[in-house]
Parts: structure tokens; sequence; C-alpha cells
């Protein structure tokens, strides 16, 4: 006899992710997968934030959109099949553009992709779940994806059409997404 393993939703994962047995954990899924993340080192911790105020110190200067944090649900895939494959990612930091949301952010998950999500890659992340990660927010709507790899000290910049590395002497750019905005990749890694 074959035992099938339960597919989770995304009902499911908020209702998981508000109990006293997760309530300290990051949740994600995958195709309907639960994902337990383990708590991000203090080096990760660092260099989330300093993505995360930049880009905040841009947003609320030029008021493009909402800047979330690492907890924040982004509802990639909802299958309308009860039993489906959903998929719901936290982004170390996400952007979306105003005009995406014309209510105000939800009180649940955010029901879309990100405009832009950065992820910055801790020692124990699985190089295959983080490209898979990276087609799913590309596939679903996501149009800038920045990657910081802390051990070389590199940002890949991936879009729809391309990936690009940055080096410590290369500076980001906000593209089409962030327009006019700029980051230097060594304020980033800076000790």
């Amino acid at each position: 006899m074959v035992t099938q393993e339960r597919l989770y939703t995304v009902e499911d994962l908020w209702r998981l992710s508000h109990s006293p047995e997760y309530d300290e954990m990051r949740l994600e899924l995958n195709e309907g997968e639960l994902i337990v993340m383990s708590p991000a080192s203090g080096k990760h911790g660092v260099l989330a934030v300093r993505f995360a105020v930049v880009i905040s110190q841009y947003v609320d200067a030029n008021q493009p959109g909402y800047v979330t944090a690492a907890e924040t649900g982004y509802i990639l895939y909802q299958n309308p099949d009860p039993d489906g494959k959903d998929i719901v990612r936290a982004p170390d930091v996400g952007f979306i553009a105003a005009g995406r949301l014309p209510e105000g952010l939800p009180e649940g998950y955010v029901p879309f992709a990100p405009d832009l999500a950065v992820e910055v890659v801790s020692p124990n992340d699985d190089a295959d779940d983080l490209q898979l990660k990276i087609q799913q927010y590309l596939r679903y709507g996501t149009r800038l994806i920045w990657v910081a790899y802390p051990k070389s000290r590199t940002v890949a910049a991936h879009t729809p059409t391309s990936v690009k590395t940055f080096n410590l002497n290369d500076t980001l750019d906000g593209g089409d997404v962030l327009p006019g905005f700029t980051l230097a990749v060594k304020d980033i890694f800076r000790e």
C-alpha cells in the first residue's frame, strides 16, 4: 500500500503559522509541501536589513509602493483545486508597486508575487532549492530578484530575460521596478 503525503493549502499555511506549535517558525509552501525554515544567522539578518533599510528609504522618499520584511508571505500560486499545489514564499525583503494594491495591504498573505524579491543565501541553503525558488518567483510575476551571496560577496540580479552578477565594485539599480534606485554592492557587504 502506498501512502500519499498530505499537501497543504494557503489556508492550512495561514492556520499553522498562527498556531502555538509553529509560533516561532517561518513557513513557506512549495507546491503544497510545507517548508519549515530555520532562524537566520546574524550575518544573514544584517545583510537582509541593509537591503530593507535602503529600499525602504527610497520608497518612503518616492512613494512607489510597499516594502515587506521576511515574515511576509506572497501567494505565488493558488490552485483552484482545494487539494492543489499552492506556492507561498517569503523573501528576505519584498517590494510591491503601489498600483497593484489599490485598496492597501491585505490582512492575510499578499495575493500575488512581489515586484522585487531579495534573497540572502545562507550556508545551509540548497542550490537546487534556491534555483527552484527563483524560477517560481519569475514564473508567477516577479520582475526583479536580487540574490545576495555572502561568501563571494556578490549579488545576482535575475529578471525574466537575464541574469547578471554584480561584485563589490558594481552598483545595483532598480530598473523599471524601482526607477532611479541604486545601491553599491560594497555597502551591503561592508563589515
